[in-house]
C-alpha cells in the first residue's frame, strides 16, 4: 500500500524550492522595488508577495493565516504594502519576476517537453487540493493558471504549498502550539537554529515566555531542547501535516508522484545550484550547500 502521507512531504521537499525562489531571486525583487517597495530589507516585499492573493487584507488576517509571525512585525509592513501597491499589481509583477527567474535558472529547459508533462502532472496535484478551511491555498488556487508550462509549474508548487501550510496550522492549533509556542518547539527538536527564527519579529521576551509555557506542559526542559513528550508531540504535528497533504497525492496516485519526482529532479538541481536559496530556512529544509544572494 503505498504511503501518501510520506509521498506528500517528499513532493514538498522536491517542490519547496522552485516556489521558495520568488523570495530570493533578484529578478523578483527588481519587479517589486520598481512598485516601491523597499528591497534592501526582505519583508516589506515577502508580506507584500504572499499576501496579495488576499487583495487588500488586513494585519489581522495576514497574522491568522501566515501564524508563526508576531503580530507587531505583521503589523509594520500590512496593511502599509497595500499603500505601495495594488495587491493586483504585486501579482503581475509576481508573475513577471517568477518567469524572468526561472527562464534565468532553467536555460533551454524551460521550453522542453519534459518541463510540460512535469507541469501538468504538478497542476493536476493541486487542481485536486480540497481548499475548504485552507485559506492561503484557495485565494492562490483563485488566481488561475498561467499558459507557459514553467509558470504552470511554479503556480501548482504555490497552491501545493500553501494547501500544506494551511493544513500545518490546523496540526498546530489541534497540538495547542501557538505562533511563538510552534517555533519554539520546533528549534527545539533541532529543526533549525534558534537564530534562524528571530526573523518572525518574536521579542527575546515572548521566545522566553512561550518557553516557560511549553517547560510546564513537560515539553522542553530547562535548557530549552525538547523533552521526549515534545518530540512526540511534535512528531504528531508533522505526521497531521503529511496526512492532511495527501490527498492532491492520491489523486496523481503512486506512478504519478514518482514520475513528477523524476521529471522535476533537474529542475530542483537548477535551483539548488543556483544559490538563490538560504542555506537552511525555518521550514528545517536544507536547500543549498553555500548561501547565495539574499
Amino acid at each position: 500500500m503505498t504511503d501518501f502521507p510520506s509521498l506528500a512531504r517528499q513532493t514538498w521537499h522536491q517542490l519547496e524550492p522552485l516556489y521558495a525562489s520568488v523570495y530570493f531571486a533578484p529578478q523578483v525583487s527588481e519587479e517589486t522595488e520598481a512598485l516601491g517597495y523597499d528591497t534592501a530589507a526582505r519583508w516589506p516585499s515577502y508580506f507584500a508577495l504572499r499576501a496579495a492573493p488576499f487583495g487588500h487584507a488586513s494585519a489581522e488576517l495576514v497574522t491568522a493565516a501566515f501564524y508563526s509571525f508576531s503580530p507587531r512585525m505583521v503589523g509594520t509592513h500590512v496593511p502599509a504594502a497595500w499603500r505601495t501597491a495594488e495587491p493586483s499589481a504585486v501579482l503581475d509583477a509576481r508573475l513577471r519576476g517568477v518567469d524572468r527567474t526561472l527562464r534565468a535558472v532553467l536555460g533551454d529547459r524551460i521550453t522542453s517537453p519534459e518541463l510540460a508533462e512535469t507541469a501538468a502532472l504538478a497542476r493536476t496535484a493541486a487542481e485536486a487540493c480540497e481548499l475548504s478551511g485552507r485559506p492561503l491555498a484557495a485565494a492562490n488556487a483563485a488566481l488561475g493558471w498561467p499558459d507557459e508550462p514553467h509558470l504552470v509549474l511554479w503556480q501548482a508548487g504555490n497552491v501545493l504549498r500553501e494547501h500544506r501550510g494551511d493544513g500545518h496550522l490546523a496540526a498546530l492549533l489541534t497540538a495547542g502550539l501557538d505562533g511563538c509556542e510552534a517555533l519554539v518547539s520546533f528549534a527545539a527538536v533541532d529543526a533549525a537554529p534558534v537564530e534562524n527564527f528571530a526573523s518572525r519579529g518574536w521579542s527575546d521576551e515572548e521566545w522566553a515566555a512561550a518557553r516557560e509555557r511549553l517547560a510546564a506542559r513537560g515539553l522542553v526542559d530547562a535548557s530549552g531542547h525538547a523533552t521526549e513528550r515534545g518530540r512526540e508531540l511534535r512528531d504528531s504535528v508533522e505526521r497531521t501535516t503529511d496526512e492532511l497533504a495527501a490527498a492532491p497525492y492520491r489523486a496523481l496516485g503512486a506512478d504519478g508522484c514518482a514520475r513528477l519526482a523524476e521529471l522535476n529532479g533537474p529542475a530542483l538541481m537548477a535551483v539548488i545550484g543556483s544559490g538563490l536559496l538560504p542555506t537552511q530556512s525555518t521550514l528545517g529544509i536544507l536547500t543549498v550547500k553555500a548561501p547565495g544572494p539574499r
